[in-house]
């Protein structure tokens, strides 16, 4: 239960400055927004770190009906796996090493939270809204992600299995006072993965994992791929025009002669071909 009185406002403020922590780490260096919020956070601290409920909290308030508010909450470590959390708000919250496998998330709103090193292993985020959301490192081994809207930062992430289908990661084009707010998936781990119809225009996916993923009609256009690995990789329909290929692995692909964009690819000759 939250206190009330000058604990309470306290409690406000610490709200106000995580906002303005994110926003303003948005506003002047986007195109390293993870690292950017990363050197101004301190993240061992109770309210990165801590919880101030208990799994059996969430479940009452799952109980009294959905969709449930969980934003701005410290949840890191809690256990959560396999909950029903459809269409919960989960606006800044901390989500730090929460384990959510299994949970259905589908419709949630994690927008500007924190979910650093979590497991999302299995859980059903279809049609999710992760919009400036840190979640570097997390675990998304065979998650359903179809359809969700995902400019974050998954560096290092692990979505090995993980279903991508129609995903809405290409770079925010609307909110350019904002900075360009896209996708984020340097070193993470896509491997047959699919991404069939997914939006990573201008989208970050160095030495990232792409072996045997199914990109068929996705679209990369400007995004980059350096050093990334897509061998044996479905490229039939897949965009490439003008994204940055310096070190990828481009052998093995099925489809490529369905491929467009092939002659805008940027640094092409030094990528690894067939």
């Amino acid at each position: 239960m939250r206190t009330m009185g000058g604990i309470n406002a306290k409690a406000g403020l610490d709200k106000m400055a995580c906002a303005t922590v994110v926003l303003w780490a948005l506003i002047i260096n986007s195109d390293s927004l993870g690292q950017d919020l990363l050197r101004h956070v301190d993240l061992a601290s109770p309210e990165m770190t801590t919880a101030e409920m208990t799994r059996a909290d969430v479940k009452m308030l799952i109980e009294k009906g959905s969709p449930v508010d969980l934003s701005d909450r410290r949840l890191s470590g809690l256990d959560l796996s396999e909950l029903n959390l459809r269409g919960a708000n989960l606006r800044l919250s901390r989500l730090n090493k929460t384990n959510l496998k299994g949970a259905d998330l589908s419709g949630v709103i994690l927008d500007q939270a924190w979910a650093l090193g979590s497991d999302f292993s299995e859980a059903k985020l279809v049609g999710a809204s992760l919009f400036a959301t840190q979640a570097q490192g997390a675990k998304m081994m065979n998650a359903d992600l179809s359809n969700a809207r995902l400019a974050a930062d998954l560096t290092g992430a692990n979505l090995t299995g993980a279903t991508l289908v129609g995903i809405k990661g290409g770079a925010d084009m609307k909110n350019q006072s904002m900075g360009l707010i896209r996708t984020v998936l340097n070193s993470a781990n896509l491997e047959h993965a699919n991404l069939r119809r997914a939006d990573l225009s201008r989208a970050k996916l160095e030495f990232a994992t792409l072996t045997g993923a199914d990109l068929r009609d996705a679209v990369f256009t400007g995004a980059s791929l350096a050093g990334a690995d897509l061998t044996n990789a479905q490229v039939s329909g897949v965009d490439l025009a003008g994204a940055d290929v310096a070190g990828a692995k481009l052998r093995n692909l099925s489809g490529l002669e369905q491929a467009n964009g092939l002659d805008k690819l940027v640094n092409r000759d030094r990528a690894w071909r067939d």
